[in-house]
């Protein structure tokens, strides 16, 4: 059978320039690591440094690309006008009072960013805090990383990047004048306020390692900044953040799972920072606090999570004591608290559930719940921004449902919708059907599988499938509303999530059971979901189009090497898939954190062996392999662009087939790609007009 999406002539040939290495008595030969630029870390902050060779490489690729896609141009215009036509252009988030004022996020018509504005507390005249469309005016990319209004509302510290590497400057802005300090804080992380002067923030060093917590007073020199922790650790990550309460500032230092906090009290902010307990390894946790305690959310002892709690004159371990305990299979997710409250969720079976207790009770008997009925749905805790307070306010979604926003009174159990999220052109959830279904993998371990698709697809086998997973670090993967998922399910498509091990859908274990020398579980049960599709006739095979995206591009990456056959396409967005060269080399700033993931194969033999099994760029072989789009941003600090312009190259110079190979290289952004809530839609319709046409249906 000819390709349904044949490869056009020309393609790019990347020079091959061999280079090796040795580890544990084997030769690794790469043809391709020239791609990677020696200065890629100024290329990373400014994208026209790429040297000339590697950049007029990824141009190539970029015509090749344009060209191959020029006939879905009106395809991908008219799923743009589709998918725009299901955003309220004019758009209001819901108020979140805060003393005097009461906050909101603001769109108007036409405008790609919002607008950061607050009213008096009951109701008066608007004033604009900031408007990002006025700030984003003269950059191609521009991300709004953080907004925090001091404790006294007079001043505002916002964070922007605009180039897409994630190295953020920070501005602090007068709110009266409407000002910005001159003075501009540079590579800033997290930011948290103590009081109306203080300001704490996290510097990112040249390896984009936030690593260093710096005490800043408004209107002294950046030189005047005391330095209050630095992290030696090159696996650990710091952040800052302020307690619910005010009573404390954060610094929480770790890396994927393991960390440790320390606190320093916002009436005394030159305080030396107190470590809560210092890091064992293995043991992750979080504190909130309330009155005299600290509540501790940790799977100390407790796989899937337990809540403690310990005096603040105390808070070591040898005094933390038990207030929700450990149960497995019910994986504790978050923890919030108010003066009066403690909420937390759960997820059991892929599945949420919000729990709250009134302060002093007993969790055992007083325990209350908000759960749903749906077969698959997504949660989301948002706590007020107020500590004496009995509201908590979370949002519902579900594949067919939009997102609702509910304000729940924690006493009388009142529940009021204060926002659902609006589709202008229309939307009617009866024409969708939602499925939770289970899928047996290779070693008998249930998958489960969220299905959406209109209720008019025939389920004879002959539709196309779009399969979406991620499979790593504990992320799990809601069950949640796109919009834009309907220009692919009106169309016939059937939209599947695969909940597959690396996640933490079905507990701790879940993501334990694809780590190390398990990772392959990630890849088999997504195999094993593409086979329960094709069994229950939702699909066919070679009529599904995998899609996944950082390490969601490890699992498409390696799968398109395991099975090349059950597939119509491959969609890896910024695909991490030279796996055993990035976590071989420890001067990439991510690397050593990524150890406890993987293995560290520069001292282990095994993981050596482990990954180099399983890594999408040392497995590709001389096969057929589906039509493929791959896409890479030369700023991204997370997957840097050599990875899958690396991969692309070996796959054009290896494989047998004769389908389309694309990469796509975004030269002006990273990781995110485009910024702009209207901007972005053009790389959703990118990938659905590939889907669209590997599967036949242009």
């Amino acid at each position: 059978m000819p390709p349904i999406f044949p490869a056009i002539p020309d393609a790019p040939v990347a020079d091959k320039r061999p280079t090796s290495a040795s580890f544990h008595g084997v030769t690794l030969t790469d043809d391709y690591a020239w791609l990677r630029a020696d200065n890629w870390q100024e290329a990373m902050r400014e994208p026209d440094k790429l040297p000339d060779d590697i950049k007029a490489y990824l141009e190539s690729e970029n015509a090749y690309y344009d060209t191959a896609m020029a006939d879905t141009a009106d395809l991908q215009a008219t799923l743009i006008a589709e998918m725009r036509g299901r955003i309220k252009e004019d758009d209001t988030s819901v108020p979140r009072k805060k003393g005097p004022y009461a906050y909101v996020m603001r769109y108007t018509e036409g405008d790609e960013h919002p607008r950061y504005v607050r009213t008096p507390r009951d109701g008066g005249e608007a004033e604009v805090l900031l408007d990002v469309n006025v700030e984003a005016a003269a950059s191609d990319y521009f991300h709004l990383g953080a907004i925090a209004t001091s404790p006294d509302h007079a001043t505002i510290a916002w964070k922007a990047d605009t180039n897409g590497s994630e190295f953020y400057r920070l501005k602090l802005r007068d709110v009266a004048s409407g000002v910005d300090a001159p003075q501009v804080l540079e590579d800033v992380g997290s930011v948290a306020w103590a009081d109306a002067t203080t300001l704490f923030y996290v510097r990112v060093d040249e390896n984009h390692r936030p690593n260093k917590v710096f005490r800043h007073v408004i209107g002294t020199d950046q030189s005047a900044d005391v330095l209050v922790y630095e992290e030696t650790d090159n696996r650990y990550y710091v952040g800052v953040g302020r307690t619910r309460s005010g009573a404390f500032v954060e610094i929480i230092t770790g890396m994927n799972d393991e960390n440790e906090v320390l606190i320093i009290p916002t009436d005394v902010p030159e305080s030396t920072p107190q470590v809560i307990e210092p890091r064992r390894t293995g043991i992750e946790y979080s504190i909130e606090h309330q009155g005299d305690d600290f509540v501790i959310l940790t799977n100390d002892d407790a796989q899937d999570f337990c809540i403690m709690r310990a005096p603040v004159s105390a808070p070591s371990r040898a005094n933390w004591v038990d207030l929700v305990p450990h149960t497995p299979g019910r994986m504790i997710i978050s923890l919030s608290t108010y003066a009066d409250w403690m909420i937390w969720m759960v997820r059991e079976n892929a599945l949420p559930r919000i729990c709250f207790l009134a302060k002093g009770q007993d969790p055992a008997s007083a325990t209350q719940s908000i759960a749903f009925d749906e077969e698959a749905y997504g949660l989301g805790v948002d706590p007020s921004d107020e500590f004496q307070t009995d509201v908590l306010r979370f949002s519902y979604t579900s594949p067919t449902t939009p997102a609702q926003v509910f304000d729940y009174d924690l006493v009388s159990g009142d529940r009021t919708l204060m926002k659902t999220v609006e589709i202008p052109s229309g939307h009617d959830p009866a024409h969708y059907v939602t499925r939770r279904i289970m899928a047996p993998s290779h070693d008998g371990a249930l998958v489960p599988v969220t299905i959406l698709h209109h209720v008019d697809t025939p389920l004879d086998g002959s539709a196309p499938c779009l399969l979406y997973g991620y499979g790593s670090y504990g992320m799990s993967m809601p069950a949640s509303f796109s919009s834009n998922r309907l220009s692919l399910v009106d169309r016939g498509f059937v939209y599947v999530i695969a909940h597959v091990r690396g996640g933490e859908e079905m507990g701790r274990a879940w993501y334990e059971d694809a780590k190390f020398a398990k990772k392959v579980n990630t890849f088999h049960d997504f195999i094993a979901v593409a086979e329960r599709l094709i069994a229950d006739r939702y699909t066919a095979k070679g009529q599904i189009v995998i899609q996944g995206g950082s390490a969601g591009g490890l699992l498409v990456g390696a799968v398109a090497n395991m099975r090349p056959d059950l597939l119509a396409g491959v969609i890896g967005d910024v695909p991490f898939v030279d796996v055993l060269n990035t976590i071989l080399d420890d001067t990439l700033p991510l690397t050593p954190g990524e150890w406890s993931q993987w293995g560290n194969p520069i001292e282990s033999e095994t993981a050596f062996h482990d990954i180099k099994g399983y890594s999408p760029y040392d497995n590709v072989t001389a096969q057929d392999y589906p039509a493929m789009l791959v896409t890479a941003g030369v700023s991204d600090p997370r997957v840097t662009y050599w990875e899958p312009a690396k991969w692309v190259a070996k796959l054009r110079a290896t494989k047998t087939d004769n389908n389309i190979l694309m990469l796509r290289t975004n030269m002006t952004s990273g990781h995110f790609g485009k910024s702009g809530r209207f901007a972005m839609l053009e790389d959703a319709a990118r990938s659905y007009a590939f889907a669209l046409k590997a599967t036949g249906q242009t």
